[in-house]
């Protein structure tokens, strides 16, 4: 196991609280962007969480991908769909999402523990 997701996305949390205490409005704005995610209706919220872990591939970010990855989970994707979708990063980004899809796929099924 390259890393423990779990233990990321708790620590994530954990840290994004302390911004929250030290810049309110940043983390008031930031929270409002993404709530207005789900308020779309082209889109589900399985949909909507695949397409982000895929960007989390490629953008490299471990937290990203500890959070979507527990959010596909929750929204109801499988290993399949997820393999799929990080497929489409793979295409895009070549080598390094392909590395970075694995890592993306071990998160998603320690959150299946």
């Amino acid at each position: 196991m390259w890393v423990d997701w779990k233990n990321t996305l708790s620590s994530l949390r954990k840290a994004a609280s302390v911004l929250a205490e030290k810049n309110p409005p940043l983390v008031k704005a930031y929270q409002g962007l993404n709530k207005s995610l789900g308020e779309g209706k082209a889109l589900d919220a399985k949909t909507r969480e695949l397409i982000a872990l895929a960007v989390a591939v490629t953008t490299r970010c471990d937290g990203c991908i500890s959070s979507h990855s527990a959010a596909a989970r929750q929204a109801g994707a499988t290993a399949e769909e997820v393999a799929e979708a990080l497929g489409t990063a793979i295409a895009l980004n070549a080598g390094a999402a392909y590395v970075y899809s694995a890592r993306a796929m071990e998160a998603f099924n320690q959150f299946g523990e």
